[in-house]
């Protein structure tokens, strides 16, 4: 018979049931996303995981265990990765940084831009109602949560412009169809009840694929040369126009 002694230390080298009974698949996955530095999206951990593995449900699965943790698989920007638990997030601040507020027409931009991409320039002066400012768009591509998408087929070949996956980070979007519509803008007081007949919210698409009526930026485009306004045609002394 063995030992109390012998008993204690097979206990102490069995593994929790849970694990014994834990699927392998989850044990891959959960691998590759603690392993990789950067979010992962779904069709790469499908690649890297055996043939016949339900990838969108492993995932459920794998977010639901680690719900109650000290760490949560999140999904941001349609990829998956392990973050800090939201009401942990205090632990991780060391130091203090003072947070750079965007100006009022910075954040009536970027709205525009994220609701009505691709759009221009001079249609975000358009919608808005008043000129738009080159260091406004600056401030905006210096964050990151804008970029140039395109050249518009119209005339002077205006610059498109729509949101990155930084934005989504930033406010902790899955997709843009997360942003919210008239309902919610209403509810939360950012619209007016009494609005004008007619009057509704974009629904803004995910699709990064130029639209038909965009061209794609050029190789020697820059943002100085992009942002830059356009050269008005030197005039003819003698006739009085443009060449």
């Amino acid at each position: 018979m063995a030992s109390l002694a012998e008993k204690r230390v097979a206990d102490d080298e069995a593994p929790p049931a849970d694990l014994q009974a834990r699927p392998e698949e989850l044990r891959l996955l959960e691998a590759l996303l603690f392993a990789s530095a950067e979010p992962i999206d779904q069709a790469t951990l499908a690649k890297r995981l055996p043939d016949g593995v339900d990838i969108k449900a492993a995932l459920a699965q794998l977010q639901a265990e680690y719900a109650p943790r000290g760490v949560n698989l999140v999904r941001v920007a349609n990829k998956w990765g392990f973050r800090t638990a939201g009401d942990l997030s205090w632990l991780m601040t060391r130091e203090s940084t003072e947070t750079r507020r965007l100006s009022r027409a910075a954040i009536e931009v970027l709205a525009i831009i994220a609701y009505h991409q691709p759009v221009t320039r001079a249609e975000i002066e358009e919608i808005r109602g008043v000129v738009t400012s080159k260091g406004t768009l600056d401030v905006l591509l210096e964050t990151g949560w804008i970029r140039p998408r395109g050249r518009r087929k119209t005339p002077g070949r205006p610059l498109t412009f729509g949101t990155t996956e930084a934005f989504l980070t930033q406010f902790s979007l899955e997709q843009l169809s997360d942003l919210p519509g008239l309902d919610e803008l209403k509810g939360t007081g950012l619209l007016d009840s009494r609005l004008p007949t007619g009057f509704n919210v974009p629904n803004p698409s995910d699709d990064p694929a130029l639209r038909e009526d965009e061209d794609a930026l050029e190789p020697g485009d820059t943002l100085e040369l992009l942002l830059a306004p356009a050269a008005e045609p030197e005039k003819d002394p003698e006739k009085g126009e443009g060449n």
